[in-house]
């Protein structure tokens, strides 16, 4: 049984700001820009970091509801967690069970998707997807491969999630996952390669995901984009706690 953290979303007034101070602090490059996302009102840039992605939305409809969440986060924002697995209908089915509701759902030849409704989770907004063959991605374009750039940061190890109650929501998040809390402090729910960690929200209204920790080439600073918080783990530290920075 397979889950990992491969996408992360922050959103963004300014499309082009945000990107542009991605791909110059991270030394990444645009590899989408999905017409899809029109759907929720939105824009977006697809970057890939290895195999895994950073995406940026931008709200281009005056009703989106990333709009609304940007408002309520108090400006830019992390704002969705993206998990692949390969057991999509046994996870359907243990979170309905859980009485989770899903907001949206698709199927696709290449990709089954399904978002839940972050009252139900607590925390971020959360995405589970199964790609098919397990490698590819969809959502980051027919080409991603081609636009992956290993200079500075080469993969993406966790992600942060600020709530009101760090215990209970990571104990909540381990239940719909099937996955345990580690004994850690804060809690952190291990994934294949990736995690998940829960801390503080500063505010009940700046819940949701608050940092991004990517594997770099070489120990560097911590760094803020878009109000999240990015931490660099230095390799051979696959376990998701960051390295020793140096300026």
């Amino acid at each position: 049984m397979s889950l990992r953290l491969r996408q992360v979303a922050l959103v963004a007034e300014s499309l082009a700001d945000a990107t542009g101070a991605l791909c110059a602090a991270l030394d990444l490059e645009i590899a989408f820009r999905d017409p899809g996302v029109g759907v929720f009102g939105l824009e977006n840039a697809v970057m890939p970091i290895g195999d895994g992605f950073v995406e940026v939305v931008s709200p281009v409809a005056t009703d989106a509801p990333a709009r609304r969440y940007r408002e309520r986060r108090g400006g830019d924002a992390g704002y969705m967690v993206m998990l692949q697995t390969d057991r999509f209908d046994a996870d359907r089915a243990r979170l309905e069970a859980e009485g989770v509701r899903i907001v949206w759902s698709g199927e696709l030849p290449d990709i089954r998707g399904m978002h839940l409704h972050p009252k139900d989770t607590g925390g971020a907004l959360l995405s589970i997807d199964e790609p098919v063959p397990a490698a590819s991605w969809r959502w980051a374009g027919p080409d991603w491969e081609r636009h992956v750039r290993r200079g500075r940061v080469t993969a993406l190890r966790g992600a942060t999630i600020g709530c009101a109650d760090p215990p209970a929501v990571a104990a909540r998040w381990a239940t719909l996952l099937d996955r345990p809390v580690a004994e850690d402090a804060p809690p952190r729910i291990e994934l294949d390669a990736s995690f998940l960690r829960f801390v503080p929200a500063p505010t009940s209204g700046e819940e949701g995901l608050v940092g991004l920790t990517l594997a770099a080439r070489e120990p560097l600073r911590p760094t803020t984009l878009c109000r999240t918080r990015i931490d660099f783990d230095s390799p051979p530290n696959p376990g998701g706690n960051p390295g020793t920075f140096v300026e």
